[in-house]
């Protein structure tokens, strides 16, 4: 299943719709609103590293001039679907080719019929080419005006981030606007060009809005095209954006050609990460809408940006990275796009000095990341947001002061990237750093609790954000000593491999026998709440807190946070996420299968999987399969596949969730596909196929192999 499609338009799931019908190429991405614009669309086209100063949030992505306005005229009669009749309706995203098209007969309010086909695409072939084309079939005589513009008046729901600099049309028709960034003075340049055959064409030097005007005769059932290009660049690509602009619209010679290029790249692209699902057309179809929404924000040429928890579809956490990016989004790409991987972890090694100054500011070694980062990776995460239950309050956000368990995660991705790419060379000038800078930071985290005779981490959040300023969260503790570990291996390594950045480190990070020897300490002392039976506490004093069924609650249309309150949520054994299975999910060498068990029958249905982190259902999933419980394991699969097509949580509109898309794929691989990858680079495959799946097929890159696996529901599997 290849194609997302729509028959009806409806205006209460606007919002929605613009999200699922988001097209991009790794460079920028468009929402899905309609070329013409309808009443309160959210139309916005968000551009890697195009970030600028905003109130509360402190720094966001700016919303880039518009390139999509296209208006058209049918005999004086403006198109719109706000008015007129809606005869006939069809929208479809091609997944195949990242092709956007629109079909319409419209009749307008005097009684005109046409029917109007809008495609579109941002080139993955050339990341600063866009392209629109509109068909025309008019059922009457007259006379059909186009006006097409480039809105320089795009606003981030109400602040106005753009300052005009100049606009024009140049000696070969070509009309351009330069804007620049309030705040952070990151230029953007747009050049557009149309061809049609008009019988007569002007140019409105509307302000901010410069606007080429055609006009055509209408003969009926004689269609009229036109194709809109648009070059698009910034200061952050070169010096003068608007040159490198007109050169690359000037470069697409028609429609066909740049189509015919855009349809080539993507087969190149999904040649990598080719997945089928037999048997389920809404899992085959939920999986490639993933892997392509992933795609379409993830940074092919540009290793200074990271990929959002909302990636560049909507205004949802304004352009800001999590810790989604490192253990949800890139292994997708670690095993099917080595390159696009190691771009977005070298973001983290070139924001390694702001990590550093967080640590240091709160008075501790090392590099402690950023929650939520943008374009220095200084933190951006807000500290006050209106509260769930009273708008005209604020609740304080703890994450960005308390959430230390990033910075293991990043460590972790460098590693499972090493692991799965023998990238030697990369780890060496730059993955180690980062591994090493991150184990200092949680030895000196670290608190020695003398009546406990343990370190441990007090005054923290775990990935379970329903409760805060705990102590010992069994996630961030045992990530903490896997960081510190992997820190005294890898130092190892290098003393073998590479004596030379070995020593320069352990001069630069001052790497001393002593620290050493501490991080060695930490390491084999570090608290963790275990019974007899293998069971975890996810923090201290979890087992006594209030035990809750969340099934009374049920049917509810709210998370267990809004129900109980951001403080009383704290009393209860309800949790956002499933903690302690993620530890084990990422951790798996350490445990057996009984160990997880008894901790996955624990904490299943004490998770709120329906309202609570779309982080959860597919790790959900996945130790589900695990354990066997394929049926189960569907349910929280499906879950996860949903999040965004079927808008299942209702807040679809704000983007997408970056997080449950690469954990989709985590679950059809990792889970059902029974890929499991071992440390030292050798694999194995137990599939567990849902029961309605006839065959699943999946591809994956170890060590610069690739593998093709076809699994069988009785549990059988071939190499391709």
């Amino acid at each position: 299943m290849w194609i997302l499609s729509e028959d009806t338009f409806d205006p209460a799931k606007q919002h929605h719709k613009e999200t699922i019908f988001t097209i991009g190429n790794g460079y920028l991405s468009t929402r899905g609103a309609f070329e013409e614009g309808y009443p309160n669309d959210r139309r916005a086209t968000f551009i890697h590293g195009v970030f600028d100063d905003a109130p509360i949030v402190v720094t966001e992505l700016a919303n880039a001039p518009d390139w999509l306005a296209l208006h058209v005229v049918l005999d004086g009669e403006k198109f719109s679907l706000a008015t007129g009749t809606i005869l006939a309706y069809r929208r479809e995203l091609d997944l195949q080719s990242g092709v956007l098209r629109r079909e319409v007969r419209w009749r307008s309010p005097q009684g005109r019929v046409a029917t109007l086909i809008f495609t579109r695409f941002a080139s993955l072939a050339d990341e600063h080419l866009l392209a629109l084309r509109c068909e025309i079939i008019p059922e009457f005589d007259g006379q059909v005006e186009l006006r097409a513009a480039i809105n320089g008046q795009m606003d981030n729901e109400g602040l106005l981030h753009w300052r005009p600099l100049a606009q024009g049309q140049l000696a070969d028709g070509t009309v351009f606007l330069r804007t620049r960034t309030r705040k952070s003075g990151i230029e953007v340049a747009l050049a557009m060009r149309l061809i049609g055959d008009a019988s007569q064409t002007a140019f409105w030097d509307a302000e901010n809005v410069p606007t080429l005007q055609q006009v055509y005769p209408a003969r009926a059932g004689q269609p009229i095209v036109v194709t809109k290009l648009v070059g698009i660049a910034t200061s952050r690509d070169a010096a003068a954006p608007l040159e490198l602009a007109h050169r690359h619209v000037q470069a697409a010679t028609d429609w066909e050609s740049a189509l015919a290029a855009q349809r080539q790249a993507w087969a190149r692209e999904w040649e990598r990460c080719h997945v089928v699902i037999e048997g389920d057309d809404e899992a085959d179809l939920a999986v490639r809408f993933s892997i392509f929404q992933l795609l379409i924000a993830a940074p092919r040429r540009d290793n200074r940006v990271n990929i959002g928890a909302k990636t560049l579809s909507g205004f949802g956490y304004r352009g800001h990275a999590f810790w989604d990016t490192e253990i949800f989004m890139l292994p997708l790409f670690t095993y099917t796009a080595p390159g696009i991987a190691r771009n977005l972890l070298d973001y983290r090694y070139l924001t390694l000095p702001a990590a550093r100054a967080k640590a240091r500011a709160a008075g501790y070694e090392g590099a402690w990341y950023a929650w939520e980062s943008a374009d220095t990776g200084d933190e951006v995460t807000p500290t006050w947001v209106p509260d769930f239950h009273d708008k005209k309050k604020l609740a304080r956000v703890w994450t960005g002061d308390l959430a230390i368990h990033i910075s293991a995660d990043v460590a972790y991705a460098v590693q499972q990237f090493w692991q799965a790419t023998g990238d030697d060379e990369w780890y060496i000038e730059r993955g180690a750093e980062i591994v090493l800078d991150t184990a200092k930071f949680f030895a000196s985290r670290a608190e020695w609790l003398a009546e406990r005779g343990c370190y441990g981490y007090t005054d923290v959040i775990g990935p379970d954000e329903y409760h805060d300023h705990v102590n010992n969260n069994a996630y961030t503790n045992l990530l903490a000593q896997w960081n510190l570990r992997a820190g005294l291996e890898t130092l190892a390594w290098l003393d073998q491999h590479a004596p030379h950045k070995a020593a320069e480190l352990r001069q630069r990070l001052d790497l001393t026998p002593e620290r050493l020897q501490h991080w060695q300490t930490v390491a084999e002392k570090m608290c963790l709440n275990v019974s007899a039976n293998g069971l975890i506490e996810q923090f201290d004093g979890f087992f006594k807190l209030k035990d809750v069924n969340l099934a009374d609650y049920e049917p509810r249309t709210k998370s267990m946070h809004e129900i109980f309150g951001i403080e009383g949520a704290n009393e209860y054994q309800a949790i956002k996420q499933p903690d302690v299975l993620m530890l084990q999910f990422l951790l798996r060498e350490q445990y057996s299968d009984s160990q997880i068990r008894v901790n996955y029958d624990y904490y299943t249905p004490r998770t709120d999987h329906t309202y609570g982190s779309s982080l959860g259902p597919p790790i959900q999933a996945i130790v589900a399969c695990q354990m066997g419980d394929v049926a189960e394991a569907y349910e929280h699969f499906i879950r996860a596949a949903r999040a965004d097509l079927r808008d299942v949580r209702g807040n679809a509109g704000d983007g997408i969730h970056a997080a449950s898309a690469g954990g989709v794929w985590q679950a059809v691989v990792f889970g059902f596909g029974g890929l499991r990858i071992h440390p030292d680079g050798t694999w194995e495959v137990h599939p567990r196929l849902p029961s309605h799946w006839r065959r699943l097929t999946y591809r994956f890159t170890l060590r610069g192999q690739t593998h093709t696996v076809t699994c069988y529901p009785d549990g059988s599997y071939t190499m391709g």
